[in-house]
């Protein structure tokens, strides 16, 4: 009987496995070269950094760790068997930003003009899916032409995926979508979905239908950033929270809002030492806020005054400007600030404003950013245009938001708080925790003068002075129910203040509230108003 014994199988010896590792230092090189040095200098010609020079700015040095650098498509067909790139033009990883860990995907427009294809989309959901389980932001730097076509439906379908986590991640670990080149059709989306949302001048763009398309249905002429680019959605739209210049200050941008993010919705924001005094006087409070209701001031004059250093960043600063939502930070603690501009149409709520107000108060009740109120509000804006444009079921969305929010809530009367506008503006009535009015604080259902002209028109009108009896009952309604105290004396007010005071019973309150606990009725999800 004869044994048989299988042939062992010659193990590399040290040449073998230094070839080997040689090897795979070559492959890497390649992956992070990207497709050429031509391709890097169209890039660059456009004014726009290589998707690895943007996480090199992103994130702190040393920090990037990345994901499936070595993917390539399976695609055959219409030549793209003969270019199988690494990466598939999309680069994914984590890394840290001042420490903290954050996910990250950079579209790389060298390769097949940053297409989204099959295994392009399964890098990204695979990092999507990681930011998720590791409760952390995700930031994707975008550059690319959309739906690779020659994938056909595999890249719609990729999309498809990308929009069902980013709706996955909502509330629960912070997106933000920095435009750093063109973002057309069924891609524009995904940044639509996610929290905060920066663009460039000139060299990014966002749009569902090109101005190609645009021009053959409708006959209309426009150029892409007429259509699409940073200032349209920063000042039109609403699309775009953040514009700037240059991606390098943009992108400085994105770390500094980072920097006052939450990793997820289980933790707070990150505090930091503070050497403003917590209990500062804010003497300059009463020469910026005119007492007469009339006269306008900038909101963002008080804001500086209150916060630490004066130091605040502004979401959706050029859009609907007659209200202003900010992050900032109070004895080294991020709150959000909302508050009335009276510079612009006097502060009052129109659909915009509602609009903006509504998905930044129901942003930081996601990721326990306490609120801030600083209310100086006429009512809300009349016209046709306001009516028959929804401003009912608009204004009712900043209302839902308020009523369903549970993180600490203060408000702050300036001056004017009238009628409903006065209601949705986190009165106490909705669940504000703690309400303080200033001494120049006028809490009615409408204007003294609107008021008497409804209450006393017969009188007036019957007079043999109009002018002088309206003046006169215009005084007795003011003294009657729109004195400083009438609210506080009904307990609608925790405290009339001096205005000097404001930034120490600002800190004092947040820092009883930081414990704070509210639960809401056990449901699915609520309808909010659309």
């Amino acid at each position: 009987m004869v044994t048989r014994t299988a042939p062992v199988p010659s193990r590399p010896g040290p040449a073998d496995a230094r070839g080997r590792v040689a090897e795979l230092h070559e492959i890497r090189a390649q992956a992070v070269a990207g497709p050429s040095e031509k391709a890097t200098e169209a890039q660059h010609a456009k004014g726009k950094l290589t998707a690895r020079e943007r996480i090199e700015l992103l994130l702190d040095p040393e920090s990037f760790r990345e994901v499936e650098q070595l993917r390539r498509h399976r695609a055959t067909g219409f030549g793209l068997e003969t270019k199988k790139p690494y990466t598939d033009g999309v680069i994914t990883g984590w890394g840290a930003v001042e420490g903290r860990t954050v996910f990250v995907y950079a579209h790389d427009f060298r390769i097949f003009g940053g297409a989204l294809g099959e295994a392009h989309a399964t890098k990204i959901h695979k990092i999507m899916d990681m930011a998720i389980a590791a409760g952390a932001p995700l930031v994707s730097l975008n550059d690319g032409a959309g739906a690779r076509i020659q994938e056909g439906v595999s890249a719609l379908a990729g999309y498809g995926g990308i929009f069902q986590r980013n709706t996955k991640a909502s509330g629960v670990i912070p997106q933000i979508s920095v435009m750093l080149g063109p973002c057309a059709g069924g891609a524009a989306y995904s940044p639509a979905l996610t929290d905060f949302v920066f663009m460039v001048r000139d060299t990014s763009q966002m749009f569902i239908t090109g101005p190609d398309v645009v021009k053959a249905v409708t006959g209309e002429e426009i150029t892409q950033n007429g259509l699409g680019g940073a200032d349209v959605h920063a000042e039109t739209s609403g699309v775009c929270h953040f514009a700037y210049d240059d991606e390098e200050t943009c992108i400085a941008e994105v770390r500094y809002l980072l920097s006052l993010l939450p990793q997820n919705n289980r933790t707070a924001p990150p505090p930091v030492p503070c050497a403003d005094p917590a209990d500062r006087r804010c003497e300059a409070l009463t020469r910026l806020v005119p007492a007469d209701g009339h006269q306008p001031y900038d909101m963002c004059t008080v804001i500086e005054e209150i916060v630490d250093d004066g130091e605040y960043l502004e979401v959706h600063e050029r859009w609907a400007r007659n209200i202003i939502c900010a992050l900032a930070r109070l004895d080294g603690q991020v709150v959000g600030i909302v508050a009335n501009q009276p510079q612009a149409l006097a502060g009052v709520l129109d659909i915009e404003a509602s609009e903006k107000a509504a998905r930044f108060v129901q942003w930081c009740d996601s990721f326990n950013v306490p609120l801030v109120t600083l209310v100086d509000v006429p009512g809300f804006l009349p016209g046709v245009g306001q009516e028959h444009g929804g401003i009912i079921r608009h204004g009712a969305k900043l209302l839902y938001a308020y009523c369903n929010a549970t993180v600490p809530r203060v408000s702050l009367i300036l001056r004017k708080a009238y009628g409903g506008a006065y209601i949705v503006m986190d009165s106490q009535s909705i669940g504000a925790d703690l309400t303080y009015a200033w001494p120049t604080n006028e809490i009615a259902v409408m204007g003294a003068e609107g008021a008497a002209n409804v209450i006393f028109r017969r009188r007036i009108a019957e007079a043999d002075d109009p002018e002088a009896v309206r003046q006169k009952v215009v005084k007795e309604y003011k003294s009657e129910l729109m004195h400083p105290y009438y609210a506080a004396e009904r307990g609608l007010v925790d405290d009339v203040i001096d205005p000097a005071e404001t930034r120490g019973v600002l800190v004092g309150a947040l820092a009883m509230l930081r414990a704070k606990h509210a639960d809401l009725p056990s449901r699915k999800h609520g309808n909010p108003p659309q």
